[in-house]
């Protein structure tokens, strides 16, 4: 039974390969650069929007990281209401409160600010304004947003979950303390604004951790068996572009060069996985993130190494060629070299960002349900190298306990 499972799981996966060619995936029109926040309302204005709403936390709020945003909107005559009420791991309650909030003021337009959390619930608040009939449960899984949601624009603040390119938004359900992604086309928005000026401000251990979520979409992306020339040349780019500027950006969070090159990483990263699609690193920092809302970022950072030392053989070739492209390793050494050099490259880098090796929330009576609940998430959508049983996964999450 189970080798046939494996077989249709792989038949999906080619599938959806071969879907990922022909699919018209929209690309975000950029804004680049420092003070790049201070264009996007002009660019509103030509769309002949007049209220949005901007779907933030209040911990951005306080910091005035907006502050910008919202001079240039008055600046533009264009009304703007905010909603901060985005939780770390945002849940359905927080989408059926900003999409209130939106049909009370009238708004005509939704700008995400912040981190995942905020751009994922400012996604969702759009695909329930614009499909009311749809709970945000019945959104869950591929391509189920029926009709287009608000104009969206999104400003990240952290360089890690490249949601400003990409089709899935995540969600939590406080009801079953589950995470689960929605992915349509409909939900990639109209611009991206890239300011490594908003990005200054964070803390370093946010910085590694966000900086390490945007390799983790990387790496999944490339050594899953659904990449194709774009989706690895845009992983090359980020994961180069992570391995020079992450800890540049860790130690000197002033540094704009290595922020901007951060935020382009992340975005890269997402373009690739958007189309590629991620593994099973994802799948169990999704339900880490439900069941004790562990960061995602901080999960995946914890996770990867763990995941590539299992599909290691399988992946050998991508990672010794991620390696290559990385600048850690040269032609004229042997993949299996190559392979293991990418794989302690990430755990020094965890290491000298002071990111931990282990989950401190994690139970060991739990990990029956955290493993089957990741592979329900990740069979059989993710295009893994290497197809993981029950039993190997809880066997890789015994290995996260403290």
């Amino acid at each position: 039974m189970w080798a046939i499972k494996k077989k249709l799981y792989r038949i999906q996966h080619r599938v959806m390969k071969t879907a990922a060619t022909v699919i018209p995936f929209p690309i975000p029109v950029l804004l680049t650069g420092p003070g790049s926040v201070r264009k996007l309302a002009e660019n509103i204005k030509i769309r002949g929007l007049k209220n949005v709403l901007v779907v933030t936390d209040k911990v951005l709020m306080g910091l005035k990281l907006a502050d910008g945003l919202f001079e240039s909107l008055d600046e533009n005559d264009i009304k703007y209401t905010v909603f901060d009420e985005v939780q770390p791991n945002p849940t359905i309650q927080n989408v059926e409160a900003g999409r209130k909030v939106y049909r009370e003021n009238k708004c005509d337009g939704i700008i995400g600010f912040g981190g995942g959390s905020s751009l994922d619930c400012a996604k969702i608040i759009g695909a329930r304004l614009a499909n009311p009939y749809l709970s945000v449960r019945r959104l869950k899984g591929m391509f189920r947003v029926v009709l287009p949601i608000p104009p969206f624009f999104c400003v990240p603040t952290t360089a890690g979950t490249g949601s400003e390119t990409t089709v899935a938004a995540v969600i939590s359900d406080p009801a079953t303390h589950a995470k689960f992604a929605i992915n349509d086309l409909k939900l990639i928005p109209k611009i991206a604004v890239l300011d490594p000026e908003l990005m200054v401000g964070l803390p370093p251990h946010i910085t590694s951790t966000t900086g390490m979520d945007a390799l983790t979409h990387a790496v999944e992306a490339y050594i899953g068996l659904n990449g194709n020339k774009f989706t690895d040349e845009n992983a090359e780019n980020a994961v180069r572009l992570i391995f020079d500027n992450l800890e540049k950006a860790y130690k000197n969070g002033e540094d704009l060069t290595a922020r901007n090159n951060m935020a382009l990483a992340s975005f890269y990263a997402g373009a690739a996985f958007t189309r590629a699609y991620i593994g099973y690193v994802h799948a169990i920092a999704h339900t880490l993130g439900g069941m004790y809302g562990v960061p995602h970022g901080l999960a995946n950072a914890v996770i990867l190494p763990h995941v590539l030392e299992f599909s290691r053989e399988d992946a050998e070739k991508k990672l010794a060629q991620l390696a290559i492209a990385g600048g850690i390793g040269k032609k004229n050494e042997s993949e299996e070299d190559l392979s293991y050099k990418f794989i302690e490259k990430i755990k020094s880098l965890n290491k000298k960002m002071k990111i931990p090796d282990s989950i401190k929330e994690l139970k060991e009576k739990d990990i029956p349900l955290i493993a089957k609940r990741a592979l329900d998430e990740a069979h059989p959508d993710y295009p893994v190298p290497t197809i993981m049983t029950q039993e190997e996964c809880e066997a890789l999450l015994q290995k996260l306990l403290s």
